[in-house]
């Protein structure tokens, strides 16, 4: 028998609006935060993780699963520390993204972090992590060489205006 882990797979019945009664096929998440990290006006910090998923690594800003009874801003908060070594003095929300909402009610809270002062990182032993400071033009090269690929990383983008 597999171990509980942090999601879980489902099959709901549900009425939808036109009466149809359908079978959907689910991935039941605890949700999940995002955080865009500035430096300064002019610079942040993305960073290079290995995804086993993908078995490649991918760039992207810090993010993380909420724990049970955890409020999405404190999950911000730890993960910003977690994943960069850094901690951040104001933290503000900037929205929410539905990652996938074909297959799972995932919702992850995007936040972006100000006044950033170095703490001592404490990465996850299953987390291959390099952090690399970029600016808005790395970013934009990165993006139309097709190096910056993951979704959450592009809308938090546009939420916090370094893309329109």
């Amino acid at each position: 028998m597999a171990a509980k882990g942090k999601f879980t797979f489902r099959k709901i019945r549900q009425t939808l609006p036109n009466g149809i009664v359908k079978t959907v096929e689910m991935i039941d998440h605890p949700g999940a935060v995002l955080i865009v990290p500035f430096l300064s006006p002019r610079r942040i910090i993305l960073l290079r993780q290995f995804r086993p998923t993908l078995n490649k690594y991918i760039y992207e800003f810090p993010c993380g699963t909420i724990d049970p009874r955890e409020s999405p801003l404190r999950c911000a908060k730890r993960e910003l520390i977690e994943e960069t070594g850094y901690a951040a003095t104001r933290v503000s929300k900037l929205g929410c993204l539905y990652p996938a909402p074909g297959y799972t009610n995932e919702i992850i809270y995007v936040y972006q972090a100000d006044q950033l002062t170095p703490a001592e990182a404490q990465q996850d032993d299953d987390e291959i992590i390099e952090t690399m400071v970029v600016s808005r033009r790395d970013l934009h090269k990165m993006l139309k060489q097709g190096d910056l690929q993951d979704s959450k990383t592009v809308a938090a983008l546009v939420l916090c205006g370094w893309l329109k």
